[in-house]
């Protein structure tokens, strides 16, 4: 059975991006190491330290799908049609985007609500995780008692305002567990498993 797990760079103040989307500096880490990192994307190869490079191949080779949200999709025009981590990517929207979907691209779109894309990302994902990603989608997995286990990928940064990581959560307080901590230059991996409620 899939896993549904949360990664995302994230500021010290608690932000993944600033008002106007962008993301200042959050993403430095991805190219100050010389360990090379290839992606699924023939344009696209990360540099980074060891143990970051480490922790990238193992959120690559658990990926069994990916679970985004609309505005996520948009903002990123579709990862040009291929996403850095090869694996499905299913896209919670209201709507199914003009030129969508695309022939051999693994894409699916759901317009029927965040319970049937979960349904779908986890067939899809079979029994590896479905990765998160997005604020929003994040949030109502949390909320939902679904979320297994959240990445903080810790940027040395404050942006001040902007799009939180967590906010509006209706579930909270969320007891966490740490299990994980890879210090590095330019960021820290933190892992923390999401010990479920008992009302959930």
């Amino acid at each position: 059975m899939a896993r549904f797990i949360a990664e995302m760079t994230m500021s010290l103040d608690g932000f993944i991006a600033l008002p106007d989307d962008s993301i200042g500096g959050l993403f430095d880490w991805y190219d100050n190491g010389p360990v090379a990192v290839p992606t699924a994307r023939p344009d696209m190869t990360w540099h980074v330290t060891q143990a970051s490079a480490e922790h990238l191949r193992r959120t690559m080779s658990t990926a069994g799908a990916l679970l985004v949200g609309r505005r996520i999709f948009d903002l990123t025009h579709g990862w040009g049609g291929q996403h850095p981590i090869d694996c499905p990517i299913v896209v919670l929207s209201h709507t199914i985007p003009d030129g969508w979907p695309r022939q051999g691209v693994p894409y699916t779109f759901v317009t029927s609500g965040f319970q049937d894309a979960v349904a779908a990302a986890g067939k899809l994902a079979g029994d590896k995780d479905v990765g998160l990603a997005g604020p929003d989608i994040i949030r109502q997995a949390l909320d939902a008692g679904l979320l297994a286990e959240i990445r903080v990928n810790l940027a040395p940064w404050l942006l001040g305002s902007g799009i939180r990581f967590f906010d509006h959560l209706r579930a909270a307080p969320v007891k966490l567990e740490r299990t994980r901590v890879i210090e590095r230059d330019g960021v820290t991996h933190l892992h923390f498993n999401v010990l479920r409620r008992p009302d959930y």
